[in-house]
C-alpha cells in the first residue's frame, strides 16, 4: 500500500479502491496562446498530485488534502453549485468539487466518493498544481466508475472545472499537459484541434540542464488581470475578422496591428502571434537535436512578455536577467505570470554558477530566496495502485 493510500485508510476507515497520480508543467515556450487556439510546448515534472480515492453511493463527497490544516470537507454531490464553491480554508477543495460538477454537467454517471490527497507540486509557481490535482481527480473518478474517456476528454472536463466551478478563465494547455505528456519528450500542443505531437527533448544527453527557478511570488490567475488580457485578445480577434488570434498568420502580423487603434491591444495582439511563430522554431531545432539554440527563442519570448503581455514582475526579470548573465543560453517566465517561475537553459557543468548568481541576486535585491530545481520531461497522469 502506498503511503497516500495508508493516509486514506487511517483517515477513512477502509482501503481505497486505488491511488491516482498527475503532474504539474512546465511551459516550455507558448505563453498566453492557449486560449487563442494557438500552439504551446509544455512537458509534465516529476512532481505530481496523487489522489487515493473510493466510490460511495449516497452522492456525498469527502474530501481531504494532506497539504493544508482543513480537516475533510463533506459536499452533498447534487447540490454544487458553481456560484458556491468552498472558500476560505477550504477553497483547495473547489478544484476537485469543480471535478465532480463538469462530469456531472456533462450527464456522466458519478455519485460520490471519499478522496484523500497529497501533492509535492509546488502551489502558486506557475506549474500547475491546480490542473495536477484536477486531473488526478478525472482520472480517479473515471476509473471508479468506469466512465469511457480519453486523455483529451479528461483534460476538457478538468478545464472545465476551472473555468466554470473555480472561476479562473485558463486555456487547456495545463491539463492536456498533466494528462497526456510523455517521459522524456516535449508536447506539442494545438488547442484548438488538441493534436498532439510528441517531441523527444533530452537534455542530459546534450549536456544540458533546464532549471526551474521558482520565485516564491504568488500569482493569482483567477484576478482581474488575467481575464482582461482574454478579453482583450477576443476583441481584438474578432475587429480583425478572425476567429482566433491563431489564425493571423505571422507575415501579416505588421498590416493587422496597423488596423489596431489601441497600443494595448497591439501589444497583446503582437505578443500572441510572435509566441505562436516561437513555437514551431523551437519544435524545429528540437527536432533537429539543436536544443543550445533554443535558448534564444527563450529569452525573447520572456521580452514579450514583460512589455507586450504585461504579465512579468520584478523578481521573475531578475532571475531571467541573472541567469542569462551568467552563462544561460536562454531562460524565460513560464506560467501564467504575475509570479510564479522562471525557466533557464543552461550546459549542466554551469548549474553551480547559475544558480549561486540567481540566490545572491535575490539576496541583494531583498526578495525571498528563490527555489531553483532541475526539471526533466515526465510522464503525465496515471495509476498507481
Amino acid at each position: 500500500m502506498t503511503g497516500t493510500a495508508e493516509e486514506f485508510r487511517e483517515l477513512y476507515g477502509r482501503v481505497p479502491e486505488g491511488v491516482w497520480a498527475a503532474p504539474g508543467r512546465v511551459n516550455l515556450i507558448g505563453e498566453h496562446t492557449d486560449y487563442n487556439d494557438g500552439f504551446a510546448l509544455p512537458f509534465a515534472l516529476p512532481q505530481r498530485t496523487e489522489v487515493a480515492a473510493a466510490p460511495r453511493t449516497d452522492g456525498i463527497i469527502r474530501l481531504h488534502s494532506a497539504n493544508t490544516r482543513a480537516g475533510v470537507v463533506t459536499l452533498d454531490l447534487a447540490a454544487l453549485d458553481p456560484a458556491h464553491p468552498p472558500q476560505g480554508a477550504d477553497s483547495w477543495a473547489a478544484y476537485p468539487a469543480g471535478v465532480f460538477w463538469a462530469l456531472l454537467d456533462a450527464e456522466l454517471p458519478v455519485r460520490g466518493a471519499d478522496l484523500h490527497v497529497r501533492s509535492d507540486v509546488p502551489t502558486g509557481a506557475g506549474l500547475s498544481s491546480s490542473a495536477a490535482l484536477e486531473v488526478a481527480t478525472a482520472l480517479a473518478l473515471a476509473d471508479l466508475y468506469g466512465l469511457p474517456l480519453t486523455r483529451p476528454e479528461l483534460a476538457a472536463l478538468a478545464r472545465r472545472a476551472e473555468n466554470a466551478y473555480v472561476g479562473v478563465p485558463c486555456g487547456v494547455m495545463d491539463q492536456m499537459a498533466s494528462a497526456c505528456a510523455t517521459e522524456g519528450h516535449a508536447l506539442h500542443l494545438d488547442t484548438r484541434s488538441l493534436e498532439q505531437r510528441h517531441i523527444p527533448f533530452d537534455c542530459e544527453a546534450a549536456g544540458l540542464r533546464l532549471l526551474v527557478i521558482d520565485t516564491r511570488v504568488k500569482h493569482a490567475l483567477a484576478d482581474g488581470a488575467y481575464a482582461q488580457r482574454l478579453a482583450s485578445c477576443h476583441r481584438a480577434a474578432e475587429a480583425l475578422g478572425v476567429p482566433a488570434l491563431r489564425d493571423l498568420p505571422y507575415e501579416d502580423l505588421e498590416r493587422a496591428l496597423a488596423r489596431l487603434g489601441d497600443p494595448v491591444v497591439r501589444r497583446r495582439v503582437r505578443h500572441v502571434v510572435t509566441e505562436n511563430e516561437r513555437v514551431l522554431r523551437t519544435e524545429e531545432l528540437l527536432r533537429a537535436g539543436r536544443l543550445r539554440e533554443t535558448g534564444p527563442l527563450l529569452t525573447e519570448g520572456h521580452a514579450s512578455l514583460r512589455d507586450d503581455y504585461e504579465v512579468s514582475c520584478p523578481e521573475l526579470d531578475l532571475a531571467v536577467a541573472t541567469a542569462d548573465a551568467a552563462g544561460a543560453h536562454g531562460s524565460r517566465m513560464t506560467g501564467g505570470g504575475f509570479g510564479g517561475s522562471a525557466l533557464a537553459l543552461i550546459d549542466a557543468a554551469a548549474e553551480p554558477t547559475v544558480r549561486r548568481a540567481v540566490t545572491d541576486a535575490f539576496r541583494r535585491a531583498g526578495h525571498t530566496p528563490p527555489r531553483i530545481t532541475s526539471a526533466s520531461p515526465s510522464a503525465g497522469a496515471t495509476r498507481l495502485a
